[in-house]
């Protein structure tokens, strides 16, 4: 059946099961269920504070999202839940992982989430977020374990984590102090994925509570990648013991997941730049397709020691990660009081994706391997000839993640002196970088339906590749093999003072120094003429065999250190109102992204080892009858040193200034409807340089997302709708392409089978919307037909869900 005509009866089976839920009573008066409490305010934080306190009085842009609202928005990856989060910019097309993160307008200079720290129970998953094909979300799953997820912009961040500057997203677990466990069973209804969760938590004792889950999925995924990419699951463990005057948690999380990771796709635009129209290539649908087929399972070549290797084109992204922990906290005599979080993490896996480093035409193509070159299919030898006469130059990025391991660990003393509150803290961390660039290139068709690999001969009919294969390498960006072997050494003592200096006035201020040493080596590569495929003979692709150069290595031992500091204000205008303030100043080391930059990496005072964040901000929270609103000014500044950026072969060096306004509010309309929203206007400017006066690329004016929410038939049934979108962009900082702006509606629909056994239909990107978030070219050619390498949101996908809640 094809998919259009699955999608329209997946959508009349909506219609019909939300017909179903409105012949319930819409009469009854039924009371505000937790989904739509209009009581954030009032919530107690964790993330970024020294001391958890109420919202309404804490001196920092905050937002909560516990795992209810997080389902309603119908996520499909990780990423994709940090969209609903004002201030945040998620560009969540890459799939479970390797997605660009940032906040306020700083740029995404090097990808993943350079300024922004993700965390799990208030550590960083790694210590740095923005290391090459290693993100920190790519080891970091959503599951039935996490109770909230609380995300801090600005404000005490910069002091209270390192490579926090522009903020924290925090993971929070559940404990199972509450007893209550659920099973859920989801699948796609218009694409193959199929997944099971469980978590339970309970009482066992005297003040002894455990939490346990998990989850295992299997499938194709939102994308024809034509195998079963997202294959894996996680399972995480805690055990609490409550004290007399505190208490001892102690964790472990084990995560071996595969997941496709999505690069840029061939996409065709018309227009002007100014005026682009963006759409699907002809036999590739750009909302829908993807560069995996059956007929590149597998990459071949010489590994780090030079050994022959094989790894699964299908392994995607695969983090493995084996986690223990201990977070322990106690109230002592004389208003003393100590906090000791401490987690080891192995860390390790493999990235592997088809890039496409060109589109062009097949004509085009053969004649880069010189006149009169031909192509033809290697599967069977038949002259190239799909209809849309487009080739793809693919680079296998196959970087092997051997050791990421790290250590963390945050120590905290607080001592209460009637109206003044000390905290002493010491943060340790060692984060092992060791990764493998071991990349080759291949020729396919452009098709969204398992391309094919294409062979070329030259103008005699001699072979210039093998099934596919034209290089152990990649002679276009240089032969990037490569090896990372560094280690990362961070100590980070800390000071926050707060004071309550009248009954509605609390100032707060906090002061971090951060001391790094790094030591290891890299080393590049180097050819060699090697038999790969063991046949006996050496083809034109074996005579120039690109691999680590072993015996070559470049030594690194170099030191950094920088200062953070925070200071803020809060005051109590009312119970339920207040005012805050807030002026920081942070940093963002950087780690592998400045290797292999010609640097003398034996002098930390040569080395580009560092990038500065300061931020003000100005805010206001109201509670009121029905709902709450929370408004933040803020300006940024970024002065960046400089990073290496693997696509583009280069180093990213700017600095930035932005200033804008976040808004976030719930508002019950009715008892039982409920809208919640944020937006966030910003306005960035590149501030030196070549583009000195531009926008940053990827920086859209205006991001916003609206939920509206009703819950009917005494709220064991809802309906539901969001809005998530942001209006026109940049594609890169010379400011020519542009990227249209773009609204993605997802929906929902639940309701109660019977006593806990409830059924969920949710579809994402509702209306297929082509949303582009990133686009490798910076212009076009106006008024003709170009074929651009850009990374669309994925398409319509349409899932169920049944849950049992005990």
């Amino acid at each position: 059946m094809k998919r259009s005509n699955l999608v329209l009866k997946r959508l009349g089976l909506i219609v019909a099961l939300l017909l179903f839920n409105l012949s319930f009573s819409q009469n009854e008066t039924a009371p505000v269920n937790d989904t739509i409490k209009t009581t954030q305010l009032e919530d107690v934080v964790v993330t970024g504070v020294v001391n958890p306190k109420a919202k309404i009085k804490s001196s920092v842009s905050i937002t909560t999202m516990d795992a209810k609202q997080i389902d309603q928005s119908a996520p499909r990856s990780t990423a994709e839940i940090f969209r609903s989060i004002p201030g945040i910019r998620s560009e969540s097309s890459g799939g479970e992982g390797n997605s660009n993160i940032s906040v306020r307008g700083v740029p995404i200079s090097s990808g993943g989430s350079k300024y922004l720290q993700i965390q799990e129970d208030g550590l960083p998953v790694l210590l740095f977020g923005d290391i090459s094909f290693a993100t920190a979300d790519i080891f970091t799953r959503f599951d039935g374990n996490v109770a909230k997820i609380e995300a801090i912009r600005g404000g005490s961040a910069s002091t209270l984590s390192s490579n926090s500057p522009g903020g924290i997203i925090n993971f929070i677990s559940k404990t199972g102090k509450t007893e209550g466990g659920m099973v859920r069973t989801s699948f796609g209804l218009d694409y193959n994925n199929f997944r099971t969760d469980v978590d339970y938590g309970a009482k066992i004792g005297d003040g002894l509570y455990f939490h346990v889950g998990g989850f295992y999925r299997a499938g194709e995924g939102v994308r024809k990648t034509g195998s079963t990419s997202n294959n894996g699951g996680q399972v995480k463990f805690n055990l609490t013991k409550e004290f007399q005057n505190g208490k001892v948690t102690v964790y472990a999380k084990f995560l071996n997941d595969r997941a496709a990771a999505y690069m840029p796709m061939p996409v065709k635009v018309t227009g002007t730049n100014a005026n682009p129209s963006w759409g699907s290539v002809s036999g590739f649908d750009a909302t829908t397709g993807a560069l995996q087929s059956i007929y590149l399972n597998h990459n071949v070549g010489l590994g780090t020691n030079g050994e022959l290797r094989r790894e699964n084109v299908g392994d995607g992204m695969n983090p493995i990660s084996k986690s223990i922990g201990v977070n322990a906290s106690f109230d002592l005599e004389d208003g003393w009081k100590i906090t000791e979080n401490g987690r080891y993490s192995s860390n390790s896996g493999g990235f592997i994706a088809p890039f496409p480093a060109e589109v062009g035409s097949a004509a085009a193509i053969a004649a880069s391997f010189g006149a009169g070159s031909t192509l033809t299919y290697a599967d069977s030898g038949t002259p190239f000839n799909n209809p849309n006469g487009l080739v793809s130059r693919i680079h296998m990025f196959d970087t092997q993640l051997n050791d990421l391991s790290n250590f963390m660990n945050d120590l905290r003393v607080t001592k209460k002196f009637d109206k003044v509150g000390v905290t002493a803290g010491y943060f340790k961390s060692i984060q092992n970088i060791s990764t493998s660039w071991l990349w080759n290139s291949y020729l396919q068709e452009v098709s969204d339906d398992n391309p094919r690999l294409i062979n070329v001969n030259n103008a005699i009919g001699n072979p210039l590749s093998e099934n596919g294969l034209y290089a152990y390498g990649t002679p276009a960006w240089g032969n990037l093999a490569r090896n990372y072997d560094t280690q990362y050494n961070v100590s980070a003592p800390y000071v926050n003072v707060s004071v309550d200096a009248t009954e509605n006035l609390s100032l707060e201020g906090g002061l971090r120094y951060d001391l790094g040493k790094v030591t290891g080596s890299f080393a590049g590569g180097t050819s060699t003429t090697y038999d790969i495929n063991n046949n006996g003979t050496i083809s034109v692709p074996e005579q120039n065999v690109f691999a680590v150069n072993t015996a070559n290595e470049t030594a690194v031992n170099y030191d950094y250190d920088y200062v953070s500091y925070t200071l803020g204000a809060n005051y109590l205008l009312t119970a339920k109102q207040s005012l805050f303030a807030r002026y920081s100043k942070g940093a963002a080391a950087k780690a592998d992204r400045i290797l292999f930059s010609g640097l003398d990496y034996l002098d930390g005072s040569k080395i580009n080892a560092l990038d500065f964040l300061t931020q003000a901000e100005l805010g206001y929270k109201l509670k009121f009858a029905k709902g709450y609103i929370y408004a933040t000014a803020f300006h940024s500044k970024t002065d960046e040193q400089g990073g290496y950026e693997a696509t583009s072969n280069s180093i990213i060096q700017n600095n930035y200034k932005s200033y804008g306004l976040e808004l976030e509010s719930s508002y019950n309309l009715m008892d039982n409807f409920n809208v919640r929203g944020a937006l966030t206007y910003t306005k960035a400017e590149i501030t030196s340089g070549d583009n000195n006066g531009n926008e940053p690329r990827r920086q859209p004016k205006l991001m916003y997302n609206l939920m509206p929410t009703y819950n009917f038939s005494e709220n064991k049934n809802a309906v539901g709708l969001s809005f998530i979108g942001q209006s026109k962009a940049f594609a890169q900082d010379s400011n020519q392409l542009v990227m249209n702006g773009f609204v993605i509606v997802n929906a929902f629909v639940d309701f109660e089978v019977t006593k806990g056994l409830s059924l969920n239909l949710s579809a994402n990107n509702l209306f297929d919307t082509l949303a582009i978030t990133e686009s490798e070219e910076g212009n076009i050619t106006d008024n003709a037909v170009n074929y651009v390498r850009a990374r669309p949101m994925p398409g319509r996908s349409i899932s169920m869900a049944l849950s049992y809640r005990f």
